[in-house]
């Protein structure tokens, strides 16, 4: 099997048994993000505690790339600190607009290390970064609460 084969399956992994699914309580801040090129939707909620991602969680229909880029997020970055996860949103957005440039650290990214190759096909990039753009917003707007 070659990586373009595995980066496929773990994302249809991540497809068909999606991790976090199903909007849960309590959470600080919902929100809901489109993806106009090609449809996704996804509806996503953060519970915080303190400075922890305590819960992530979320409803959405879209593409396999959408649904399974928020499934390994939820795995990435429930129980680690928002620091982390703006580091790691950083990380990972730079990766998208390599081009398949950038081997992103399979121990830091985990299943995330598929979406390098979808960032071969500018179209899909998008589809890759709905979630983690929805998590962004949610976390500063549950962190805006707090404060």
């Amino acid at each position: 099997m070659n990586l373009d084969e595995l980066y496929q399956t773990i994302i249809l992994d991540h497809y068909r048994e999606k991790h976090h699914s199903g909007l849960r309580d309590p959470y600080e801040a919902e929100v809901h993000h489109v993806n106009p090129s090609c449809g996704d939707e996804l509806t996503l909620r953060v519970h915080l505690d303190g400075g922890t991602i305590a819960d992530m969680s979320y409803a959405g229909e879209g593409c396999s790339i959408s649904q399974a880029s928020t499934s390994v997020l939820g795995d990435l970055v429930i129980g680690q600190d928002i620091n982390y996860f703006s580091g790691l949103y950083d990380e990972f957005l730079e990766m998208m607009h390599s081009k398949g440039e950038i081997t992103p650290d399979e121990d830091r990214f985990e299943d995330a290390i598929a979406f390098a190759g979808v960032s071969k096909f500018p179209a899909r990039v998008k589809c890759a970064l709905l979630a983690w753009s929805a998590l962004r917003d949610a976390v500063n707007q549950a962190s805006a609460k707090e404060n």
